[in-house]
């Protein structure tokens, strides 16, 4: 089992005077509703993401701060309620007040080459905060804030990074991988973007009156967590925490495939299931849980497409469940791999039937839109098919990683080896001792 342990790195970053960046035309002034997707509290923050971008001598000419800052301005006429603001109604509901104000961009240099970062560079990136936009600078919350902030910065080699925090209520990850495709695209001398955007988020509204149809346990608390459970995931995190990457190309997914060979037919299993059960199951018995206490494992489920009738083509709102597996943790520890894999696809079934998300939107809605919970949960998300590889200003492909977030929390991303293998990289976060007996785990199973 290849893994690395994440090293610390210094180097410096010179930050300029940051500007707002509007549309470069005028755009519509209305407010436009959220879905009841997208007005949830557990989404009001900023995702944060990087992109990494090798130099690229035909381009020696070229600013890539500059070409980036005049592309953002052309698609924000495109997208414009994200050069807009989120406003706070009477009834606690969020919309967007689509003003035209624009985003917020800040030019940097590093004092390094971008290769003394890592070849290659793979998350957890220990030194992502020098490479988004300074949180001190940002505003508190989201409500009147802008929803964009954006950071591009030059390294001596010719390489730069385009750091990107984007407030969650307004797109999701694939939502995202649009936007800034459609800005890659400008900057590359498009006439518009490929694929317009959509608004429509009246498609995600709850019913009236609302009428859950599924329980939704993701959004219910565990009975037995203490309060002590719930901190440790945000406010005070076990002491001692290392950062870890573990890969999986081939040879690593083939071996998982042997622990499951009963399952049939073999190609329903996906690959992110089979990483995700080895994960989960892997976590929990280093975490030395008691044997009757229920863990979890959450996941973001893309639906577009799985709807009856489909989400149109463009729409970049959020368009994700969360599906969620559980079991007692003695019994994930001491059943074979197979076991969490059941689970979690079955909990991924849920997610993507027909009405699971119209049944969340009234949910949330009737229930005064609760936040998720995460005592005990470990959540993952997968970002390797999301778009954000394609993500090309000119210079070529790059990488993309995010920063880490707590400890409960992994993003899948993906890059291509020396051989041109697609290698699945899952960052983790664990204390000392336990990050060991994951490793132990997780090798044995890729050994078998």
């Amino acid at each position: 089992m290849t893994s690395i342990l994440c090293p610390s790195i210094s180097f410096n970053v010179k930050r300029s005077k940051p500007e707002v960046i509007a549309p470069a035309k005028p755009t519509p002034h209305e407010v436009k509703s959220l879905s009841d997707i997208d007005d949830q509290a557990g989404l009001q923050f900023y995702s944060p993401g990087v992109h990494f971008y090798h130099s690229n001598p035909s381009k020696v000419a070229h600013d890539p701060a500059n070409v980036i800052k005049a592309a953002l301005a052309e698609a924000l006429v495109y997208y414009y309620p994200i050069a807009g603001r989120l406003r706070e109604q009477p009834d606690g509901k969020l919309v967007v007040d689509c003003t035209g104000e624009g985003a917020m961009f800040v030019e940097a240099d590093a004092d390094v080459e971008l290769e003394y970062l890592g070849d290659p560079i793979t998350p957890p990136i220990p030194f992502i905060d020098r490479l988004l936009f300074d949180s001190e600078l940002m505003g508190l919350g989201v409500v009147d804030q802008p929803l964009l902030y954006i950071q591009v910065t030059r390294f001596k080699c010719g390489g730069f990074t385009f750091g990107v925090k984007t407030c969650h209520i307004i797109a999701d990850g694939f939502g995202v991988a649009q936007f800034q495709t459609a800005i890659s695209e400008l900057a590359r001398g498009a006439k518009q973007p490929s694929v317009l955007p959509v608004w429509d988020r009246h498609l995600l509204l709850a019913r009236d009156p609302p009428v859950p149809t599924h329980i939704h346990r993701e959004y219910e608390p565990i009975e037995d967590a203490t309060q002590e459970e719930y901190d440790m995931v945000l406010k005070t995190p076990p002491a001692n925490l290392v950062d870890r990457s573990f890969f999986f190309g081939p040879n690593q997914i083939s071996a998982l495939r042997r622990h499951v060979q009963s399952l049939k037919p073999m190609s329903h299993v996906s690959r992110f299931e089979l990483i995700t059960a080895a994960v989960w199951r892997s976590r929990t018995i280093s975490l030395d849980y008691n044997p009757d206490s229920e863990v979890r494992v959450q996941f973001p489920v893309n639906l577009r497409g799985k709807m009856v009738p489909p989400l149109p083509t463009g729409f970049y709102g959020n368009a994700f469940a969360r599906a969620m597996a559980f079991s007692k943790a003695g019994k994930l520890c001491s059943s074979p791999l197979e076991y969490a894999l059941k689970l979690i696809q079955e909990a991924k079934a849920k997610a993507t039937s027909t009405d699971f998300l119209q049944s969340l939107a009234d949910m949330l809605v009737q229930r005064k839109r609760p936040r998720f919970l995460v005592a005990r949960t470990f959540m993952v998300s997968d970002l390797t098919r999301a778009g954000f590889q394609t993500v090309d200003f000119g210079w070529g492909g790059g990488m993309h990683g995010t920063k880490p977030f707590p400890w409960v929390v992994t993003f899948y991303t993906s890059f291509k080896n020396s051989v041109d293998e697609e290698v699945v990289v899952v960052p983790m976060c664990l204390p000392e001792a336990a990050m060991e007996t994951f490793k132990e785990e997780m090798e044995s199973l890729i050994q078998t």
